[in-house]
This record gives C-alpha cells, structure tokens and sequence, in this order.
C-alpha cells in the first residue's frame, strides 16, 4: 500500500512541476442580500464591511495551502450577488458606486477578481436591471478587478432578444472606453445562456440567489496534464483515449476537492463545488488545443475538431463525477482562443475559425470566448453572434457564453495582448452580412419544446 502512495505522490509532483497542473482559482462566493439599503452610499458601505470581513483571510490561507500541499493556486477570487438586485432597492445613485466599492474591497483583501457585476434579465428587465448594464462600460473602464456578466436566455425562458441587441451595444463601448489599453474592459464581461449559479471562473462567477451566505467553489485545471498522458500512451484506440482522459481527470479532480475541503474548513465557510474544467493559459503545454491535436489532428479547427472535443469534454465530466459529490460550475473544457497557445497559433495560421468554433461550442464548456474581432464590427453583428451562441445553449440545455473584444482600430490579422492568464492573439475574421433586420424586431425567442419538462 505504502508503493502505491509513494508511486501516487510522485506522480503528482511530475504532474505539477513539468506538466502545469494548478489549481486554477479558489473563489468565495459572499451574499451581498443583507447589504440591500435604500440608500446607495448605505449600501456600498454594507457590501465593503461585509466583503472585508468574510474575505480577509482568503488569500492567506490559500497561501497556506499552497505552501503546505505543494498544489499551485494561481487565483484568488471572490463572487458576489449579482449587483443589479442591489441596485433595483437604491433610491436612485449611480451604479458605478457599486463597482468602486467592489474595486477598494478587493484590493483590501487582495484577490485577483471580484465578479458579479451582473444582471440576470432572460426573460426580462426588473428594476436596477438596465441601469447596471448601461453602467458596465464606465464600470470596467474604472476598475481592474471587477468583471461583469449579463445572463440573456435560458433553456426554461428562452432568449431575451432586445437583451442582446442591448449587449452588441455594450460589448462594443465597452471596447471603446479601453481602447487605449487593448480593449480589456470587453475580456472582463461575458453574456451568457443558462449561467450557472456556482461558477468559480471569471468573467462569468457571480453568487446565485440560491447559494448559502458564504461559499468555497475551488476550480481545477490540467491541459498539460491530459496531454502528457496521451503522448505517454502513444497509438491507442479512441476508447482507450477516453479511458485514458477520465482517469487522469480523476486525478486532477481529487486535488481539487482536497483544497476546497481544506480551504473551506480554514474559512470556516461552506465546501461549494469543484469546477472540473480544463482551463488552458497562454503558457506552452497548457493548451486544450493541444490535447486535441495529441489525439491526432493537424490543427485544431481540422476536421474531426468537434469530435475530438466531444470526447473529450464528456470524458473530463466522467472522471469528475466520480472523483468528487459536488462537481458543479461549468465543468469541462474551455476553448478561449487568447488564453491557449495551441489556439492561438491555429487562429494566426486561419485553420481555426469563428464559424468552426461556434461548432465547438455546442459540444464543450462555455462558448465563444476570449474572441477578438474586428473594432469596426457592427454593433448588431456582435448581438447576433450572441444571438447564435445562446440558441446553442438553450437548445441544448447547456452554459454556453460569449466573450468577444473587439479591437479598436485594428483589422483582421492585428493583435490584441492583455497580459497575464487573458494571453494575447489576432484579430479574427467575422462574417458582416447584416442581421439588423431580425435583431431590431425585438421581443423573446420562446423557450424549445424540452423546456416543458415539468
């Protein structure tokens, strides 16, 4: 029993030293509920009293952890109740009070990101609604930690269309307002379809309404690691891959319930859920695109790239499972193009392309994300490019979101860098026919025939 350790031990220091394996974020989701005042200034001191004091120790005992258990944990984060509720009990004021009160909290407690600047409006606008997204281009322009999301659709409601007319518009003077630092403030706010309320990722965690006061969600992250298996195993049969695929996420699941169980218990707050997805960076062998190409395409975005995907999404989700009781979040595989080397390299080269990666999306964890399109891109382009990728989660019953940038000034073939896990990448080619017409009618796409599963 005593090799058996010894051999596991082992196995986990290779998979952290040489093959990137991390903990990607420890996020602690706070309820901001009881800060709900009348009175705007009240409020924003309520939601940095209780911040501070929930969070103060956050990042040192993650600190702690990773000194302890050798476990690299690279973020640091905090979600929070979506803010328009807030906004919706405020006696008017300005809701961008809320994001410099969010932005002087996290910078207090020293986390990485704070999200849940957000809205859930897939069947409609309540109060404080359109007063917080009209808000997010001045928000994020401000503010370094605060990322943003706006739920448009749902499997249940269906896909509030003048939502997404409203959020090409937004997207885009989100751009505008960063332009000047390549356009960051557009890789802070993702729009989504059936967001999850548990999610530990930016820019999409918030705290749902149905979570406890405080919570631990740990999200894990091992490209390099499920690469490494297969180039170890060489020719083997696609069955074998996918055994192959779900033992290793096994693996990186357990480490990731060890934290949240540790990191929870130190808290003193509640274990929520691991995230199990594989998250790439922009780092040479963390790369989802590779992991795909190990399997045996040319290119990612070859052929054969939304099988391969396919398999290996549903996979890490099987492995998951059994290696912990409170998977949750997102959980799979992400396909952010600037975030992942092997991405970038098949978007600069053209193999990999927008229409190929919406084909992606309907078989992995998220959607169109970290995109940088064209700064002259019709507004009403980027709302039917969300349009297209919320029909693909409500049809499917899946998250599915989009995160595009586009480049101020910049054309197809330019480049975009962020810095840090956001990476960097090109200007990618977008199909202009106008969707004006259909985009401008307005109303709710119903919810599909499944949707009635009562």
């Amino acid at each position: 029993m005593s090799m058996l350790n010894t051999k596991d031990i082992l196995e986990t220091i290779t998979m952290i030293e040489e093959e990137h394996l991390d903990i990607r974020t420890v996020t602690m989701g706070i309820s901001l509920l009881d800060c709900i005042d009348p009175d705007i200034d009240r409020a924003c001191e309520k939601v940095y009293e209780k911040i501070v004091r929930k969070a103060k120790n956050l990042v040192p005992v993650a600190v702690e952890i990773e000194r302890e258990y050798g476990i690299p944990i690279i973020n640091k984060r905090i979600s929070v109740t979506p803010i328009a509720m807030l906004c919706a009990a405020t006696k008017g004021g300005d809701p961008v009070k809320f994001a410099k009160t969010l932005e002087r909290a996290a910078q207090e407690v020293g986390v990485n990101f704070i999200g849940g600047y957000s809205a859930l409006v897939h069947k409609g606008f309540s109060a404080g609604d359109r007063e917080l997204i009209e808000s997010i281009p001045e928000a994020l322009s401000m503010t370094d930690h605060i990322c943003s999301s706006v739920n448009i659709g749902s499997t249940k409601s269906g896909i509030n269309l003048d939502a997404v007319e409203m959020m090409g518009h937004i997207i885009k003077k989100t751009a505008q307002k960063t332009a000047d630092r390549d356009c960051i403030g557009a890789a802070k706010l993702v729009v989504f379809c059936n967001a999850p309320e548990d999610n530990p990722f930016m820019a999409g965690a918030f705290h749902g309404v149905g979570e406890p006061d405080t919570v631990i969600n740990v999200g894990v992250s091992g490209p390099g690691v499920v690469r490494a298996a297969l180039v170890k195993a060489g020719d083997i049969n696609i069955t074998a891959v996918a055994d192959l695929i779900k033992r290793t996420a096994f693996k990186i699941t357990r480490m990731g319930q060890l934290v949240a169980l540790e990191a929870s218990k130190r808290l003193q707050t509640e274990f929520g859920i691991v995230d199990l997805s594989l998250a790439p960076t922009p780092a040479v062998g963390d790369s989802v695109a590779h992991i795909l190409e190990e399997i045996g395409l040319e290119s990612c975005g070859a052929c054969g790239t939304t099988a391969a995907l396919a398999m290996l999404n549903d996979a890490v989700k099987k492995g998951g499972v059994m290696a912990s009781s409170h998977v949750g979040g997102l959980s799979g595989a992400f396909i952010p193009v600037t975030e992942d080397a092997g991405m970038i390299d098949a978007a600069r080269s053209g193999s990999l392309i927008i229409e190929k990666l919406e084909a992606m999306t309907a078989v992995c964890s998220v959607g169109l994300d970290m995109i940088n399109i064209p700064g002259d891109t019709p507004d009403e382009v980027i709302s039917a490019i969300i349009a297209d990728e919320a029909a693909i989660g409500m049809v499917n019953t899946k998250t599915t979101a989009v995160r595009l940038i586009p480049a101020i000034g910049k054309s197809v073939g330019d480049e975009l860098s962020f810095g840090g896990l956001l990476g960097s990448g090109p200007v990618m080619r977008v199909n202009t026919a106008s969707p004006f017409k259909m985009i401008h009618r307005g109303g709710q796409i119903p919810a599909p025939m499944h949707s009635l599963k009562n």
